[in-house]
């Protein structure tokens, strides 16, 4: 589907670009490093429930450090190096020092389209943005015929409205229809109303019991700053993927002076080592966050809990 580059270093403006055509895509930390019972997220299409439903908590552990991190059905991705059937992409919209294009990881190639109808679609069309924590796109209007099970946040260009339905562009499968009730359509992503602290509040809680997934930024699982950045990406404000360099953006703010939608962040060696944690704060004392492999999203009182009280090493504000 895409021809070899020879090298990494070619200027960004002859590097490929294409659009993740399956509902989620999981990114890798290198080609071919996947085990059996990953199947189901290395194919086209993926089946995300039965995958992260199928696995151990030993078997989740092992993603530690071997995933980096996921992308959404529509998501445009630059090429940045071809091994076999697999891919280097940097993912757009996931900021990180990584690599200024976005988030660079591997991916299985048969994952990808590159439709260019669907490039200009994206360009030039409103789109639907999912709002419900996961939805179905359907063959037909009736909703008889199920064709993909779609990630909150995810976004495509809109062809149509019609009551209850809502006809969008896929990027290899022509038009599909979802649910009018599970999107809300917009012209463009400055559009998107600035968000209140309430609102990602409400947001986050969506999510509460969806089981943590190391490198998740879906609503089949998240990890701690694939959550955040996904509340906040989904309220139109675009902040860094990972939580050491969320922990460095923002506007810093006290401890006494935290507000609804504030991020906190959890560091070693008792709040003064690097970061490795990232909650929100949702007032009262409370934190919303995806802590760790053998959780789900959850509330605490973050600062009556001696472990998350003792590593707190700060706060950074990104709304006005």
């Amino acid at each position: 589907m895409f021809a070899p580059l020879p090298s990494e270093a070619k200027e960004k403006s002859e590097k490929e670009t294409a659009y993740v055509d399956v509902s989620v895509a999981t990114l890798w930390s290198g080609p071919d490093i996947t085990r059996p019972i990953d199947g189901p997220s290395v194919g086209n299409p993926v089946d995300m429930w039965q995958w992260t439903e199928s696995m151990s908590l030993d078997q989740k552990l092992w993603l530690v450090g071997n995933l980096q991190t996921q992308a959404l059905y529509g998501q445009k991705v630059t090429i940045l190096e071809e091994r076999g059937d697999w891919v280097k992409v940097a993912v757009h919209g996931q900021p990180t020092p990584k690599n200024e294009l976005g988030y660079p990881a591997w991916m299985p190639k048969i994952q990808l389209a590159d439709e260019s109808n669907f490039a200009k679609l994206k360009e030039n069309k409103s789109f639907a943005q999912v709002t419900d924590t996961t939805a179905w796109l359907y063959d037909d209007k009736q909703q008889k015929v199920e064709f993909k099970e779609l990630s909150f946040n995810t976004k495509l260009p809109v062809v149509a409205q019609a009551g209850d339905m809502t006809l969008v562009a896929t990027p290899s499968d022509d038009m599909k229809w979802i649910s009018s009730e599970a999107v809300t359509v917009y012209d463009s992503q400055q559009e998107i109303p600035a968000p209140t602290g309430q609102d990602l509040v409400e947001t986050g809680k969506q999510f509460l019991g969806l089981p943590y997934l190391w490198a998740g930024v879906s609503g089949f699982g998240f990890d701690c700053s694939g959550f955040t950045h996904t509340i906040y990406k989904s309220n139109g404000i675009t902040i860094p993927r990972d939580s050491s360099v969320q922990a460095t953006h923002g506007i810093p703010v006290a401890k006494e002076d935290l507000q609804k939608g504030d991020l906190l962040f959890f560091a070693y060696n008792e709040g003064e080592g690097s970061v490795h944690h990232v909650g929100m704060y949702i007032g009262d004392g409370q934190m919303i966050h995806s802590p760790n492999t053998e959780s789900t999203v959850e509330i605490i009182d973050v600062f009556e809990s001696d472990y998350y009280s003792s590593e707190f090493s700060g706060a950074r504000r990104y709304i006005d």
